[in-house]
């Protein structure tokens, strides 16, 4: 059989007709466009891999955070030259021979039961409606959800095993589509640079990056309250590798760890969600793939406000690695999954191992998701007898990230406890939390247990029953409770719906098909046009934007840290005071914990309270910062006088700043040994002490 080059003609053996030339660049063009969502998102997970990998792997060789950096960007940059030589090489072919999302055709798999069909949906509409109401006993959604997801499930079982196990395949990625999603994310990336939510977070996830650009070292021990002196904080072991990535890169660049991380590294994580998110909706949407694009966008835009809705960890906190884990890891995940299951094949496999590896880098919370969301997908498998498949999967997925857990725990001991049940949410407590109550918990509601019937066939409708079943069970009273007791991972149990990909269902919701009334000619787009716009007018009455000030976000008419202005203007000041004395700053507890984003130069006796828990609350070490801050805070009730010198020894105090309008503070300053020695004006007026000789 001859080779496939050989069947192409070379230019001298046909004359080039006019014109065909033009036309064959259009097409190679067109096909480019089409496959940049693809390619783009492919080729961040397995560079963001190969960073994460090279992070750990700099542990046992004890390379500066900036060396790995430099080899990472080397290994890139060659990576990248080879692909686009093989890509030239193979420039005559066909482009969507370099991977698109799946093989293109029909939506597979054989209709659904319609007698059994009819019941299950009622049951999951009585799930949604009584979920997102309030007053009644939770047994009802959750009764109700346990119905509709075993009914879910063995339709979408029945339908799959009757196709044959057919791909579910996909629709073909057409180059306007393709265009819209680019021009959106980058909208989209563009808008993170005005908007700024302050996350009492980002003291360790940025100040961790800023302690990394100055020192070039990775702290593995603590590096808000000491010099590495005390442990660190049990839940932020050193396994995420985002931060390093950022303070790495402002190390190497020369600018600023905050500046990397918001100017640089969130536009482009804000530009890959929104991809992310356009790949699952294009694999699973049966029709209609930027329509429920854009309300998936419009939700995620829309509903913030609480501090756990889904759009308050898109854009607002797509810099933290749990935001950017659960914005794009999530739908990737289910991406490659279904791809991999439709096709087996080993590229497939591969990058949901590096995807895995991603999750790994980005939040020590995917080691809590990954298995809801593998087993979910693992569960479908096992169904349809493809055990061997869901082994594999499994395996692919938590192989790295419960590897590195195990190294970490032993390296530096098990999670205190303390920490780990500091919160806990019940089943009812988890959904209101996370996918709100009122009109907006019965949509998502409806999304969750109506997503079976709202993708494609085959694969994808499979995977999410079998995801809904399992979120089903999660909500069932007491299932949290024992997972909580069994785990210690009280305090993020909540988190668990991440592993469902719940945006994109609730986008998906325009897409419903009402036979036989959609058969009539306009009336489907018609319909879902309209649905479409229902969804967005309550999410846009219901909902809280995520550019409102309620959601705690403020927006500014050029980029900025994603910081108060006044604290982040106060904190450079005290840090560029030139007679500061040494010792660490006692300032109010907000400036503190602005200051570790600014510098770790300047080291604080209280980066934020919250984290004192990790190291006992009743101790000393965590008791006389508690004393010294609700001092430089102004509260009601201050330790008396000797208490407070006796603290300020004990932690080397050397500069304590209060806000002028702190009267008894200014007035306890000579009782405390304190001498004035700088004062800024309004606003924002500051004055500065120092121990007296």
């Amino acid at each position: 059989m001859p080779k496939v080059d050989s069947l192409v003609p070379e230019r001298n053996d046909v004359p080039v007709r006019s014109g065909e030339g033009e036309r064959v660049t259009r097409g190679l063009l067109a096909s480019l466009v089409a496959l940049l969502p693809t390619l783009l998102t492919d080729a961040a997970v397995y560079a963001f891999a190969l960073w994460t990998v090279l992070y750990h792997a700099a542990f046992l060789f004890d390379l500066r955070p900036s060396v790995t950096f430099l080899v990472w960007l080397v290994c890139c940059v060659l990576v990248a030259g080879l692909v686009v030589v093989r890509l030239w090489r193979r420039r005559r072919a066909s482009v969507s021979a370099d991977g698109g999302d799946g093989p293109v055709g029909p939506t597979a798999g054989a209709a659904l039961d319609r007698r059994w069909l009819l019941p299950t949906v009622a049951a999951g509409a009585v799930a949604a409606l009584t979920a997102g109401l309030d007053g009644l006993s939770w047994w009802v959604p959750a009764l109700a959800g346990l119905v509709a997801a075993l009914g879910a499930v063995l339709l979408t079982r029945r339908a799959w095993l009757s196709s044959s196990g057919a791909g579910s395949g996909v629709p073909a990625q057409g180059t306007w589509q393709s265009a819209f999603a680019l021009v959106v994310s980058g909208l989209v990336g563009v808008a993170s640079l005005f908007i700024a939510r302050n996350t009492p977070d980002d003291v360790f996830y940025v100040g961790k990056s800023v302690w990394v650009a100055e020192r070039d070292i990775v702290p593995l021990r603590d590096f808000l309250f000491t010099e590495q002196v005390a442990p660190p904080l049990s839940s932020q072991p050193p396994i995420a590798s985002i931060e390093v990535l950022a303070g790495a890169l402002g190390r190497v660049f020369g600018m600023h760890a905050a500046s990397a991380t918001w100017y640089v590294l969130l536009p482009v994580l804000a530009v890959l969600a929104v991809l992310s998110l356009w790949r699952l909706i294009q694999r699973w949407a049966p029709r209609r793939p930027v329509l429920a694009f854009v309300v998936a966008l419009a939700f995620l835009a829309f509903v913030c406000g609480d501090d756990a809705a889904l759009g308050t960890f898109h854009l607002p906190r797509l810099h933290e690695g749990k935001g950017m884990f659960v914005s794009a890891v999530v739908p990737l995940m289910w991406v490659y999954l279904t791809r991999w299951f439709d096709s087996r094949s080993r590229r497939d496999l591969a990058a949901i191992v590096a995807l895995s590896i991603v999750a790994t880098g980005l939040t020590s919370t995917s080691v809590m998701i990954l298995p809801l969301l593998v087993g979910a997908a693992g569960l479908g498998m096992l169904l349809v007898g493809r055990w061997r498949d869901a082994l594999v999967a499994g395996v692919a997925v938590m192989a790295y990230p419960i590897g590195s857990v195990i190294v970490t725990r032993l390296a530096l001991g098990p999670m205190t406890s303390v920490i780990a049940g500091a919160q806990f949410f019940d089943a009812e407590g988890t959904y209101r939390r996370t996918l709100l109550i009122g009109v907006l918990g019965v949509i998502c509601g409806l999304a969750i247990w109506f997503g079976p019937f709202l993708v494609r066939r085959g694969t994808p409708a499979l995977f999410v029953a079998c995801g809904t079943a399992t979120m089903s069970v999660l909500l069932v009273p007491g299932v949290l409770e024992a997972l909580s007791a069994a785990s210690g991972l009280t305090a993020v149990l909540w988190r668990v719906p991440w592993f469902l990909p719940l945006p994109a269902l609730v986008g998906l919701l325009c897409t419903i098909d009402l036979p036989p009334l959609t058969r009539v000619a306009g009336v489907r787009a018609a319909v879902g046009a309209a649905t479409a716009a229902v969804l967005v007018g309550v999410f846009a009455v219901a909902g809280t934007p995520m550019w409102s000030p309620r959601s705690f976000v403020e927006v500014h008419e050029r980029p900025t840290w994603k910081l108060p202005q006044q604290r982040q203007k106060i904190a450079f000041w005290m840090w560029n005071l030139d007679d500061r004395p040494p010792g660490l700053l006692l300032a109010p507890s907000t400036l503190m914990r602005t200051m570790p984003i600014v510098t770790s130069e300047v080291r604080v006796v209280m980066a934020r309270n919250g984290y004192l828990v990790d190291y006992d609350m009743n101790s000393q070490f965590a008791q006389d910062r508690l004393k010294l801050a609700a001092y430089a805070d102004g509260a009601d009730e201050i330790a008396p006088v000797s208490e407070l010198a006796a603290a300020m020894q004990r932690l080397d105090v050397g500069t304590v700043c209060v806000y002028n309008g702190n009267r008894r503070a200014r007035d306890l300053a000579p009782e405390l040994g304190l001498e004035e020695f700088a004062s800024r004006k309004a606003p924002g007026a500051v004055t500065c002490y120092r121990r007296a000789a």
